[in-house]
C-alpha cells in the first residue's frame, strides 16, 4: 500500500516587477523596451505626468494612445479605459504618475489581460512594484482593493523624474513606507512562516534606512542619498509585502487612512501623510492594551516627523474643525467587520479609535 501524498496549496506570492529598470534618465529606454509587446501603447497618466514625460515618446517606432487624464482609480475611470481598449487594442499599457494613477493602470491591464509598464513620477508610494490596486468611489473614498496576479513586467525608475516632484511627495512616501514594519510586525512578528519572517525583517531595516537617511535626503535631492530613500519608498517598500503576501501589508495605519478618506476636508493630504498618522493611532491602540514599547515607539516616531514634516495630529491632516460625530463615523469605519484594524491581535472597538485619533501627540499613555 503505497503513501498518500498530501500537498498543501500555498497562496501564490507576486514578489516583484518582471524586470526593475532604474537611472537617472532611463525614461528615454521606455519606448524600444515596449517594442518587444507590440507596435501600440496605451498611456494612462495624470496631467501632470503626460506634461513631463511626454517628449519620450517624440520620436519612436510606437504608435501612442493617450487616455485622458486620470486623477483618480474609480469604477468609471475603469469603464472609460475599457471602451478605449476595446476601440484601439494595444498591445501593452504603460502606467506613468502617482499611486492612483499606477493603480488604475495595473488593474485595467490586469481586467483587459495586457502586459503592463509602470513609471512612478513621485517617491509617494509602491505603487508602481505592486500586485495591488485601491479603487475609490467617485466622492475620494476608498471603496475597495483588487489584489493582482502578478506584479508588472516592466517598472522603470527615473531619479532625474521623480526629482523634480514636489518634496512633500517623498515625505509622504517615507511616512507610507515605514508602515510596513510597525504593521507587519504586529500582525507577523510572531510568525513561523519563512517568507513572512523574511519581510517582516526587511521592514525593520527599510525602518532603519529611513530613520537614518530620510533627513539628510529630503534636503538634497536627487544626491546618492536621496537614491537610495526613492529606492526604499518605491522599491524595498513594495517587496516586503510581495515576499510577506497580505499578512504582511496592512493593519490598523492603513484601515485608519481608508476611513480618513470618508472625509472630504481629507482630500487635500497625500496617502501617505494619512498612513503616518495612522501609524500614530495604531500605537495608542497599543499602549491601551499597556505596552509600553508601543510608547517610546511613538514618540521616536513623533520626534521623526517633526524633522521630516509628517502629520502628527489631526490638525495636521487639515482637521482642527472636525465634529464629534465625523469622528464617530470615521472611528466605525475603521472598524468595519472587514477593516484591516482586526489583524490586531486585540480586540478593537470605535471608542477606542476615537480616543487614539484625539491622542496620537499626548506625552503619557492613556487607559481606555
Amino acid at each position: 500500500m503505497s503513501d498518500t501524498i498530501v500537498v498543501e496549496a500555498l497562496p501564490i506570492l507576486a514578489i516583484a516587477p518582471a524586470q526593475l529598470l532604474r537611472g537617472n534618465g532611463i525614461l528615454s529606454q521606455l519606448p524600444q523596451y515596449l517594442l518587444r509587446y507590440g507596435h501600440k501603447a496605451l498611456v494612462i497618466a495624470g496631467e501632470n505626468a503626460n506634461r513631463v514625460t511626454a517628449s519620450y515618446f517624440e520620436t519612436t517606432d510606437l504608435e501612442i494612445i493617450h487616455a485622458p487624464a486620470i486623477a483618480d482609480c474609480t469604477d468609471a475611470n475603469l469603464a472609460m479605459l475599457r471602451q478605449i481598449i476595446d476601440q484601439e487594442k494595444p498591445n501593452v499599457i504603460v502606467g506613468i504618475g502617482g499611486g492612483k494613477v499606477l493603480d488604475t493602470a495595473k488593474l485595467i491591464a490586469y481586467q483587459s489581460k495586457l502586459p503592463i509598464a509602470t513609471v512612478p513620477t513621485t517617491g509617494a508610494t509602491c505603487a508602481a512594484w505592486t500586485a495591488l490596486s485601491n479603487v475609490y468611489g467617485a466622492d475620494g473614498a476608498f471603496a475597495y482593493d483588487v489584489t493582482l496576479n502578478r506584479c508588472p513586467d516592466l517598472m522603470f525608475v527615473d531619479y532625474d523624474v521623480i526629482a523634480s516632484a514636489p518634496k512633500r511627495t517623498l515625505v509622504s512616501g517615507i511616512g507610507d513606507a515605514i508602515a510596513k514594519w510597525y504593521e507587519s510586525s504586529v500582525s507577523s512578528g510572531s510568525s513561523d512562516k519563512t517568507m513572512v519572517i523574511a519581510a517582516v525583517q526587511e521592514a525593520r531595516i527599510l525602518r532603519d534606512i529611513l530613520f537614518q537617511k530620510s533627513a539628510d535626503a529630503i534636503a538634497n535631492p536627487n544626491s546618492p542619498v536621496w537614491r537610495e530613500v526613492v529606492d526604499a519608498t518605491v522599491c524595498l517598500a513594495g517587496a516586503i509585502g510581495g515576499i510577506g503576501g497580505a499578512s504582511c501589508r496592512t493593519v490598523a495605519a492603513h484601515a485608519v487612512h481608508n476611513a480618513l478618506t470618508h472625509l472630504h476636508q481629507t482630500h487635500g493630504t497625500l496617502h501617505g501623510e494619512k498612513v503616518a498618522y495612522g501609524i500614530l493611532v495604531q500605537l495608542r491602540l497599543e499602549e491601551f492594551q499597556g505596552n509600553q514599547l508601543a510608547t517610546s515607539s511613538r514618540h521616536q516616531l513623533l520626534k521623526f516627523y517633526q524633522e521630516i514634516g509628517l502629520p502628527t495630529s489631526l490638525a495636521d491632516l487639515g482637521l482642527s474643525q472636525v465634529t464629534l460625530a465625523e469622528l464617530e463615523q470615521i472611528s466605525a469605519i475603521a472598524c468595519q467587520l472587514n477593516s484591516d484594524i482586526h489583524r490586531l491581535p486585540f480586540s478593537v472597538s470605535p471608542s477606542q479609535v476615537l480616543a487614539a485619533m484625539v491622542s496620537t501627540t499626548s506625552p503619557m499613555p492613556v487607559t481606555v
